[in-house]
């Protein structure tokens, strides 16, 4: 969990039910840019050596294969300019994923990834980690598809998402990772974050 008094000052403002769309949108924008700081602090780099005006420097840079930046649609879409603004040199993959009220279940509708992971770190944009049943679908997809490292960036997350993600990839050997501006309380009935933020696709886009 980011533990930041600007995350929190976001955060809250996120929350607020009167906050409107385009506020809502440049606040998450903001918050993921201050969350993908902490996300990308493992981010593979290389030694080098640079000129400088004045003489040789010592310093380091992103590796390839790039790393991968995943938002899952649509609410992930609101957090993609905050995460390539601070790695702008990232590929970008889509992955179109929808739960059903009823059952709470993730199927995937889209997808527009590599084929071949192998050897990248990915990092998955989902605003709200819940009963955790999209973004741990989501994360098996890629470690399947041969990613190395993951790394979910979440504006919030319930404890029963939490122990989902950690009971699903319980027997996978690949890193996985959370980063989230906050813990909130509890799921609802519904499985909903409580106090959360409402549905954030919602309050990013609007209902249609």
């Amino acid at each position: 969990m980011a533990d930041h008094p600007l995350v929190a000052h976001k955060l809250t403002t996120l929350r607020d039910e009167t906050t409107d769309s385009p506020t809502f949108r440049r606040l998450a924008d903001e918050l993921v840019t201050l969350l993908a700081y902490e996300a990308t602090r493992d981010v593979r780099v290389a030694d080098v050596t640079v000129t400088t005006p004045v003489g040789p420097a010592e310093g380091v840079r992103l590796t390839r294969p790039q790393p991968l930046v995943v938002p899952i649609l649509r609410a992930g879409l609101g957090m993609l300019d905050g995460m390539t603004r601070l790695l702008p040199t990232a590929e970008v993959g889509f992955l179109g994923m929808v739960r059903d009220e009823g059952t709470l279940k993730a199927t995937t509708y889209a997808t527009r990834l590599p084929d071949d992971l192998s050897g990248r770190q990915c990092y998955v944009l989902d605003p709200m980690l819940a009963t955790g049943g999209t973004l741990a679908a989501a994360v098996h997809l890629l470690l399947d598809r041969g990613a190395d490292d993951v790394t979910a960036i979440c504006l919030l997350a319930a404890p029963e998402g939490i122990a989902h993600m950690e009971e699903s990839l319980k027997d996978r050997t690949v890193p996985v990772r959370i980063v989230t501006a906050a813990i909130d309380s509890h799921l609802n009935e519904s499985g909903f974050i409580v106090p959360g933020l409402g549905d954030a696709g919602d309050r990013l886009y609007g209902v249609v």
